[in-house]
């Protein structure tokens, strides 16, 4: 006998997988509303002493994994603007130098 198992967040998942980055705009909003690391981690001080530790919730989340790929996607698609735009820009500098 197997035992199926049913994912009610799976459809979310997916979507969230298959998100496609086709403009910086779009990238810039993502890496700003995805933080980077969790937010959610504190440490309680008492006089400059660690008194105690809320340890990062963020994997306890269980669309972690697609937000956290959605925003790496999103920060591949601005380095690789800024590698073209870049690559233009020198290309463009030396045709320059090139005609004087």
């Amino acid at each position: 006998m197997t035992l199926h198992t049913f994912d009610l967040l799976q459809p979310i998942k997916t979507r969230l997988d298959n998100i496609e980055i086709s403009n910086s705009k779009q990238a810039e909003l993502l890496c700003r509303l995805i933080p980077a690391s969790c937010p959610f981690a504190r440490e309680i001080k008492f006089f400059n002493h660690v008194i105690a530790q809320i340890p990062p919730l963020c994997k306890l989340n269980p669309l972690y994994e697609q937000l956290m790929g959605l925003r790496f996607r999103a920060l591949c698609y601005l380095a690789e603007c800024e590698e073209q735009t870049t690559n233009e820009l020198t290309n463009n500098a030396l045709a320059f130098i090139w005609i004087k």
